[in-house]
């Protein structure tokens, strides 16, 4: 039995993307092993959202390499849709974005043309002509019947982006939205209530725009998962604010199973910067979408990114994105110090900001998270909360029991009692249960 190693790098799509290849290859007889010496293929599913992401999708292709020099790399994923001529040195063969679940039958084929040992590979043909399919319309069809997880699954349901933020490579790299058939959808989430998970969060690479090129929409699809049996939360990937109508939020307010747990992709309060971003609504208005989520449910989490030193921004515009961020309240607020990715708009932007202004501005922004973050636990005190209970972890010596609430705050129960996919009520009497 051939061994085969699998390792993911960046969002929840990838995550998504990775299990679902490794349930392929277990169903076609490969043995899953850790991502070590001995493996006899090394399926590295890349990320490009950053120079960071990058350079560690780089590293872990050569460390397959280095690794076992007569095993088959596959590369996979964002990065070597957008750097494939940077990775060709070191991997045996490229998939597309859209071609990850015939993994299977690509590796039988580049394993046949070895055995067959031909003068030029069939399988060098197969690489070229599949990096260079990632423009496709219609959406890949992979399938989950478990994850990693015991309790919560995430589900991809959409890819591609028609945005086309000025900072952003990843529209390049997934090409349009294309959007999976509810029917789709729904038969997935139905097999894993079969199979024990509670909990399902509605993935994407732009979850917004789901349906947009089927005439579906997301909120269709939240009522639609909403009614198989088994289930008992749903949860929100990133939403881009113009999803939050009053029709929407009133809509999911009415429906048990929501969690109230909104991240809300913001990336400056600045509107002069957010127009150099490319993105497509104003402070204001942002604003108001979070005050629909607060009037339809009791102290949702709303959570949400933010770029400092975007190209430009000035110290009143970082000043105006600060004071925004203290104004909104946000349960978490991920600070991200500004990538310069060559391809997008702002890469040949003027007024770059220098990196020790960057790392400052970041530091005074994560201060204001810890304090925000603190304000909003502090709420929870005293308080009873509904917890899916996921796994036991050791505090000071004493074993807790630990899981998430609705709003996705991680909550510790002192007990030794598995309780493991389990919902309790637990009352938060301190802080020491409140975990990170």
């Amino acid at each position: 039995m051939k061994k085969a190693a699998l390792h993911n790098l960046g969002c929840k799509v990838n995550a998504y993307e990775t299990e679902a290849m490794q349930e392929i290859l277990e169903k076609n007889g490969y043995e899953i092993v850790p991502f070590k010496e001995g493996a006899d293929v090394y399926v590295i599913n890349t990320c490009t959202v950053t120079n960071i992401a990058d350079r560690k999708s780089r590293q872990m292709l050569h460390k397959a390499r280095k690794m076992n020099p007569d095993a088959v790399v596959v590369a996979t994923g964002c990065y070597v849709q957008t750097e494939k001529e940077e990775v060709d040195a070191c991997i045996d063969i490229v998939i597309g974005n859209n071609r990850k679940k015939e993994i299977a039958n690509i590796l039988s084929a580049y394993e046949e043309s070895r055995r067959q040992n031909r003068e030029r590979s069939a399988a060098e043909t197969v690489q070229k002509e599949l990096a260079d399919i990632h423009h496709t319309k219609e959406y890949e069809d992979l399938k989950l019947s478990r994850t990693a997880e015991h309790t919560r699954v995430y589900l991809k349901v959409q890819d591609g982006c028609n945005q086309f933020c000025s900072y952003c490579i990843i529209p390049y790299a997934r090409g349009r939205v294309r959007s999976r058939s509810m029917e789709s959808v729904v038969r997935e989430v139905e097999t894993l209530a079969a199979n024990g998970y509670k909990e399902v969060v509605l993935t994407g690479i732009h979850l917004s725009s789901y349906g947009a090129d089927t005439g579906e929409d997301l909120l269709s699809l939240i009522q639609a998962v909403h009614k198989v049996e088994g289930i008992v939360r749903i949860r929100l990937g990133s939403l881009e604010p113009r999803i939050i109508t009053e029709e929407f939020a009133s809509a999911i307010a009415g429906l048990p199973k929501m969690c109230p747990h909104f991240h809300l992709s913001l990336q400056s309060g600045c509107n002069e910067t957010l127009k150099r971003m490319n993105r497509r609504y104003t402070a204001e208005e942002y604003y108001e979408k979070c005050m629909l989520l607060r009037k339809y449910f009791d102290r949702p989490a709303i959570t949400t990114d933010v770029i400092v030193g975007f190209p430009g921004e000035t110290e009143e515009e970082f000043a105006a994105s600060r004071a925004f961020v203290e104004k909104v309240g946000f349960y978490e607020t991920h600070i991200f110090k500004y990538s310069r990715r060559a391809g997008t708009k702002a890469d040949k932007m003027d007024n770059q900001v220098a990196e020790q202004v960057k790392t400052e501005r970041s530091r005074i922004l994560l201060e204001l998270n810890e304090r925000k973050r603190k304000e909003y636990e502090d709420a929870l005190i005293g308080t009873t909360q509904e917890v899916l209970m996921e796994e036991a972890v050791t505090i000071d010596g004493e074993v807790y029991q630990t899981g998430h609430t609705k709003e996705y705050v991680k909550i510790g129960y002192k007990t030794t009692e598995n309780l493991s996919n389990q919902i309790v009520d637990v009352q938060t009497m301190s802080h020491l249960q409140i975990l990170h």
